[in-house]
């Protein structure tokens, strides 16, 4: 019963802003999303085969500019599930010191 209960919560993304660190192989590089507050995209693929898409605010953050297929990047934010597996997002520092900092890490350089 409690896996059942688990797998509705679940499905009605009961636990929308779950802080997630992570690890992730990069397997797509997405455009820019340049509507309001602009965000780097691309897809990770983690060990345990789920697929997410990051969303990387460069207005508070830099971009990744060196980022490539293939590459590892270490992650911590909030993760919004979805279908398709999931969005991190908050993947940078709060200006206003309210939300706890996320960061991308990859090859050696911190981006927060």
């Amino acid at each position: 019963m409690k896996k059942l209960v688990l797998v509705a919560l679940l499905s009605l993304n009961v636990f929308a802003g779950t802080p997630l660190c992570d690890s992730g192989k990069v397997i797509k590089l997405l455009s820019d999303d340049n509507v309001g507050n602009r965000h780097q995209r691309f897809i990770v693929k983690l060990a345990s085969g789920k697929t997410l898409l990051i969303a990387h605010n460069i207005d508070l953050a830099p971009k990744v500019t060196t980022l490539q297929e293939g590459g590892v990047v270490k992650f911590c934010g909030d993760l919004e599930t979805n279908d398709k597996g999931g969005v991190v997002h908050w993947t940078h520092r709060d200006p206003y010191n309210k939300h706890v900092a996320g960061y991308l890490e990859y090859n050696g350089q911190k981006y927060e």
